[in-house]
Parts: structure tokens; C-alpha cells; sequence
């Protein structure tokens, strides 16, 4: 899914202000801001988003935004999310010099001239444009070069749409792509068609079976109902003899009452 269509026009939206900011941080100064979530509030405009020149960590998805030029100001913005809203580019991020992790997925950047923005942040590592659980992307996304075109664009990217392309692990992903390439049946070419994919085993082969009577568990517990028995039996007969033997034991006359234990 690309990002949701028309939303509100900016003259319903909702615009950042010193109130906003507060109110969602707890910080009294702006300055002190280090941490902001503002997903989901139908904002249009960023507003003094830019006084806020501490802050490190932002989230403003899902919302209406169309341009992020106050965040030019964020120098010490490392972690920023701009999925699902309406931006055509990321320009104003070029002055993110400590920007780390980038997710614009969701948005209206139509090819890797929308990139080249990033292409001085040498801290970049993680950058995500599309995302398949969410159901976001970008229309760069479609082209068949574009994985090709942003590795080239950012070479010091680790991370990309959640996969690596460089460091521990990078191999991995790489063969599994190769293999969903060579995998991927091309409707043109010529020859037989792949087979249909058959199951391994029979209908029913994981169904549980029913439970098998056994006559040895059987006879266990007979004879455990016996023994059972028996010990009833026997503590019976003990109480009984405890009891004569008290009765005999006793003076005449003497009643239950005088034995006191």
C-alpha cells in the first residue's frame, strides 16, 4: 500500500507549537527535549519543531506532512521517523549531521534524486523506504535497479529496508535474494512451466493417533488397586487392636473420659 490518500487539508491539520511540545514531552524548555513522539496527530506543519535543538530521538509517522524544513536545525538528531506521510523529499535532512536511522516508508519520493539529500551523512546506517508488514512504500521502490541505486547513492549504509547489505550477515541476505531471483518464474521465457509444489507426506500423516490400551499398564494398576486395598484392610485392623488393648488396659469402671491425651 502506498501512503493513505488525501488526508485533511492543511487548514484542518494540526501545526507544532511551544504548548504541543511541552505538553507531549514534559520539558518545560524546549532546549531540553531529547526524546518526542508525535505519530498520529494529523500534523501539516512543524512549526517551532526547530527550537528544539537537543533533541535526538523523533517519530512524526502517520501523519499529513508534506516538507520537514524546521528539522534543518536538529543537528543532534539521531533517530527519525517520517513513514506514512506525504513527502515528496528529504532535503532539510542534509543538515542532520548526526542522523544514524532513517524510516521514510510511506511517502511520495519518486526516485533516488529524492536520496541524494542523504548522500553526505556519513553516519547514515539504517535507512528503510519500504515496509512489507506495514504495507509502506515509496514509488522509487518499484523500479527493478532501485536496491542497486540506493547501495550506489549510500555506500556506507548497513542496514536497508531491514535487511543487511554490509558487515555480519550481509552475505545471508544476499543469497536469499539471489535465490528469490532464480526462483521467480519469468512469464516470457520459454520451456515448461515449474511443476506445482506437492506435499511431502500423505493426508492425515500428523494427525494423533488414538491412545493403545496396554495390558501391562493394566495389570500395574490392578495391582496397585489391591495393594491400595490391602493397607486399608491393615489400618483397620490396627485401630482395632489399639483399641481392645486400651479397653483392657483401663481400670473398672473408668469412663473415655478420664483418658485425657
Amino acid at each position: 500500500m502506498e501512503p493513505r490518500g488525501e488526508k485533511s487539508g492543511e487548514a484542518d491539520g494540526v501545526r507544532v507549537t511551544p504548548q504541543l511540545l511541552k505538553a507531549r514531552s514534559g520539558e518545560f524548555a524546549l532546549e531540553s527535549i531529547l526524546l518526542l513522539k508525535l505519530r498520529g496527530l494529523g500534523l501539516v506543519g512543524l512549526g517551532c519543531l526547530g527550537d528544539c535543538l537537543g533533541l535526538e530521538w523523533l517519530d512524526l509517522s502517520g501523519n499529513a506532512l508534506t516538507q520537514l524544513g524546521p528539522l534543518a536545525s536538529l543537528r543532534q538528531l539521531a533517530v527519525l521517523n517520517v513513514a506514512d506521510n506525504r513527502l515528496t523529499g528529504l532535503e532539510p535532512l542534509a543538515a542532520c549531521e548526526n542522523l544514524q536511522c532513517l524510516n521514510a516508508a510511506g511517502n511520495l519520493l519518486a526516485g533516488p534524486a529524492q536520496l541524494q539529500c542523504l548522500a553526505g551523512l556519513r553516519g547514515l546506517e539504517r535507512l528503510r523506504l519500504r515496509d512489507p508488514l506495514a504495507r509502506l512504500s515509496n514509488p522509487l521502490c518499484a523500479s527493478p535497479c532501485y536496491w542497486a541505486s540506493v547501495r550506489e547513492l549510500l555506500p556506507g549504509l548497513k542496514v536497508l529496508d531491514g535487511e543487511r547489505v554490509s558487515g555480519r550477515g550481509s552475505d545471508f541476505y544476499q543469497l536469499c535474494r539471489d535465490l528469490d531471483s532464480s526462483l521467480s518464474p519469468d512469464p516470457g521465457a520459454p520451456g515448461p512451466r515449474p511443476m506445482e509444489a506437492q506435499p511431502w507426506v500423505e493426508p492425515g500423516y500428523w494427525e494423533a493417533l488414538p491412545p493403545r490400551s496396554s495390558s501391562i499398564l493394566e495389570e500395574a494398576c490392578r495391582q496397585f488397586q489391591d495393594t491400595l486395598q490391602e493397607c486399608h484392610d491393615l489400618d483397620r485392623q490396627a485401630r482395632d487392636s489399639l483399641a481392645q488393648a486400651m479397653r483392657a488396659l483401663s481400670p473398672a469402671g473408668a469412663t473415655a473420659a478420664s483418658f485425657v491425651f
